[in-house]
């Protein structure tokens, strides 16, 4: 199966017995909380907000929210929030960490701290997965948020939680393109020469449950006119691809900002490969962003438990 658009993913919330817990850290944040709210409002979640209390009430009056059932954390001035978020996760009272109001790199520090118990023995990455137009199906793309120069091990960690992520989403097989300015090995671009060995690798030892190709460049991903002016031939190129996974944290940042900003993209993220799942969008993402985030979460959970059972 593919995803077509965000409907799909939406349809795939899984029936709970109870809602999910999602802990916000910096619980101030206004589309953090439009999307919570609303995730609320579909039954699939229950929110525990953690930050400054004052704050969080005054924002949930704005935004006319303060009556909705939600549980509050107030965190002290000078009180790590990210860290109170997350103790209440280890405590077993939460299932889903969700990033608010606060820089990436204050929430990620005590995430990524192994002494928080979020560490599993498989390496956090993110993925993201964009509707743009003119592309047939929703992409995903990673990992544009926490290894930022991936050696070839990490590179490997990002493929195989990329797939997993996909396969959450129902996809048997599905097919990631590894990201370089050209498509032919060069040996002035290292990219290229890695792209190829872990293609092979792939053939030879499969290490993620997936179908890899690279390098490749972009327009021949996106483009099938690309691929007829260049005569390139790869039976995903033009538009099959599900997956991009970017060189370096640079160049997938500034490719989904690039489809936020100049595409009109609309994207949701998580982290994958800790303990809980983990909800994470830019702090400027609309509030639809959040919500489909916890969707992502949601069905990323009940997967890792069908998992867990085989």
């Amino acid at each position: 199966m593919e995803l077509k658009n965000f409907d799909n993913i939406i349809s795939r919330i899984p029936k709970l017995p109870a809602p999910l817990r999602v802990v916000l850290a910096g619980s101030d944040g206004e589309n953090m909380l439009r999307g919570l709210f609303r995730a609320q409002e579909e039954g699939f979640v229950q929110p525990v907000l953690v930050g400054d209390r004052a704050r969080t009430i005054t924002q949930l009056e704005k935004l006319g929210l303060e009556n909705k059932p939600y549980t509050m954390v107030d965190t002290p001035p000078g009180h790590n929030v990210t860290q109170a978020a997350i103790d209440i996760i280890t405590c077993g009272d939460g299932d889903i960490l969700m990033r608010g109001s606060m820089p990436t790199r204050d929430f990620l520090m005590p995430v990524l701290d192994k002494k928080n118990g979020l560490r599993t023995n498989r390496i956090m990455s993110h993925v993201s997965l964009a509707s743009i137009p003119e592309y047939p199906k929703l992409m995903a793309l990673s990992d544009m948020t926490i290894i930022v120069n991936p050696n070839p091990a990490q590179k490997k960690a990002i493929i195989k939680n990329m797939a997993d992520a996909l396969k959450a989403f129902g996809y048997e097989n599905p097919k990631l393109a590894l990201l370089a300015l050209v498509e032919n090995v060069n040996f002035h671009m290292p990219d290229t020469i890695e792209a190829q060995r872990l293609v092979a690798e792939q053939k030879s030892r499969p290490f993620a449950d997936c179908e890899l190709w690279g390098p490749i460049s972009y327009d021949l991903i996106i483009s099938k006119e690309a691929c007829r002016l260049k005569n390139y031939d790869c039976p995903w190129a033009g538009g099959g691809f599900d997956g991009i996974v970017a060189q370096n944290l640079l160049s997938a940042n500034t490719l989904v900002k690039s489809w936020l900003i100049h595409a009109h993209a609309v994207t949701c993220g998580a982290v994958v490969g800790a303990k809980v799942p983990i909800a994470l969008t830019s702090r400027s993402a609309a509030a639809e962003e959040s919500f489909l985030s916890l969707v992502f979460c949601a069905v990323l959970n009940e997967w890792r438990k069908t998992q867990a059972q085989d």
